[in-house]
């Protein structure tokens, strides 16, 4: 996932649909080799899947899954697993700044699209590994694939995370 060209790629299929390496070559200025070697790596990583019974000869459809992406503990991750978990992170920052600034600028035009949940209080760090088990599932209950969406479903964009308030706790 920290690679730059397979998070256009699973980002195109989630806003396109499916795709063959073809087509994401021509969207994403690729080779067609370079495409189908990144869309291998994703179906082994079970992020992507082979659409059933679309494939003509050679040519292969690909389409985005619903994924869990959450982040592994941090603390059971080796020293290059923790280096690779950093570097993708820091890649995600300009995005996810770029759409919390889009919901402060442009939550009001969305009506009942866009809200907001904020709350502070005390808890454990098992009340907190429940709250985000159980944020999970909600998501897998409530959302749906670009395919199977009913009428009127919106692409939406998610995020939960939480921090100790006190920013010099690192415990």
């Amino acid at each position: 996932m920290s690679h730059p060209l397979r998070r256009e790629m699973l980002r195109y299929l989630g806003e396109h649909g499916a795709a063959t390496s073809t087509t994401l070559a021509e969207a994403l200025d690729e080779n067609t080799g370079t495409t189908s070697y990144h869309l291998r790596v994703l179906a082994d990583a079970g992020v992507i899947e082979e659409v059933p019974g679309r494939a003509h000869g050679r040519e292969r459809w690909w389409r985005a899954i619903p994924t869990d992406l959450r982040e592994p503990d941090y603390g059971s991750l080796s020293l290059p697993e923790r280096a690779a978990l950093d570097e993708w992170r820091a890649q995600q920052i300009p995005g996810e700044l770029a759409l919390v600034n889009r919901f402060i600028r442009d939550f009001r035009k969305h009506r009942n699209w866009a809200k907001a949940y904020r709350v502070g209080g005390y808890y454990t760090a098992e009340d907190l590994d429940a709250l985000f088990a159980d944020f999970g599932e909600l998501i897998s209950k409530y959302g749906h694939s670009r395919e199977d969406a009913p009428p009127g479903a919106k692409p939406m964009q998610l995020r939960m995370f939480y921090i100790p308030d006190d920013p010099d706790n690192q415990d």
